[in-house]
């Protein structure tokens, strides 16, 4: 159920202890937006605790209070009063959501998410769920430390690709900019989130290898099999190296998990992938979005290129 902001950010204030989840596979975006909240709530001397239920990639690891993310363990139960749910819908969240029985409330800005069985804010408008959280610091009438600060920056600057994507608003670059006078050092986030590791850099180079063109150069795709990925945590960045090819309108990029276990991610310049991934069991931006298929990495190359070519 669809709820307004001035409800959502009622429920936050009627909540004593809050459980505070996001997406699988998480990003910047998702990092950034749940401790940058989880800050803000103690602040407000709230209890909150972060669970997600994935590894991390290690390039986020330097952001304030990282190390006090928990991942679920098997049987473990949480005593809260709510959930709150950042960028992703609750499909998404792994064995969290076995934590507790406690109310959900769901906040994002993929236009994908439907909010089906809890009530959710969204703001398709917004850049990324960090620029939600800045907006919702000011309704809670909430302190901006720098910490906090630099974990907002961090998700407007990962889901813009640096305020270069077009979802990048004046009012996305006036929040970055109102950022920055709370103590974020823009260098500082861009030189951590650059860092890569060796076996990365080789990973990018095997993915460069198994570059293919589909449609007429229309579409570019990279595939990354379960050995090769076995040896890294992290594939951030592998698929703008294609997205630029100029005849290129969607570029993908396949990583073999695990046998059978596939995940996709896809860029584009015109074609929307949210409803492509939408229609494979994912969700994300009308620009970047992404899904899991289970099964082999040459099934899912036959699955997502025909879903690729019934939308061009």
């Amino acid at each position: 159920m669809l709820i307004t902001f001035k409800e959502a950010a009622e429920k936050i204030k009627a909540a004593n202890k809050i459980l505070i989840t996001a997406h699988i596979q998480p990003d910047g975006d998702a990092i950034g937006s749940t401790l940058a909240l989880m800050q803000m709530l103690r602040d407000l001397g709230k209890e909150a605790q972060i669970f997600i239920d994935d590894t991390v990639r290690k390039n986020l690891h330097a952001l304030p209070h990282f190390e006090e993310i928990r991942r679920p363990k098997d049987g473990e139960k949480f005593d809260a009063d709510l959930i709150i749910v950042l960028d992703t819908s609750l499909d998404r969240i792994g064995n969290v959501s076995k934590l507790t029985d406690a109310p959900i409330l769901n906040i994002d800005h993929h236009v994908t998410n439907s909010g089906e069985g809890v009530e959710l804010y969204v703001e398709k408008r917004a850049a990324a769920t960090c620029e939600i959280i800045f907006k919702l610091a000011g309704e809670l009438d909430a302190q901006i430390t720098p910490e906090i600060a630099t974990c907002l920056y961090t998700g407007l600057a990962t889901d813009t690709g640096f305020f270069q994507f077009s979802n990048t608003r004046a009012e996305t670059l006036a929040a970055a900019s109102k950022l920055i006078t709370y103590g974020v050092s823009p260098h500082f986030i861009s030189e951590q989130l650059e860092k890569k590791s060796l076996a990365e850099v080789r990973g990018l180079s095997a993915a460069l290898n198994s570059l293919k063109m589909f449609y007429g150069g229309k579409v570019a795709g990279m595939f990354i099999n379960h050995e090769t990925a076995k040896t890294f945590d992290s594939t951030e960045g592998f698929i703008d190296e294609i997205r630029v090819i100029e005849t290129v309108d969607v570029a993908f990029l396949i990583t073999e998990k695990a046998p059978k276990v596939c995940r996709v991610s896809m860029r584009s310049k015109g074609v929307n992938v949210a409803q492509i991934a939408d229609k494979l069991g994912g969700g994300g931006h009308i620009r970047a979005a992404g899904c899991t298929l289970k099964t082999t990495l040459d099934e899912a190359e036959k699955i997502l290129v025909k879903a690729i070519g019934e939308a061009l």
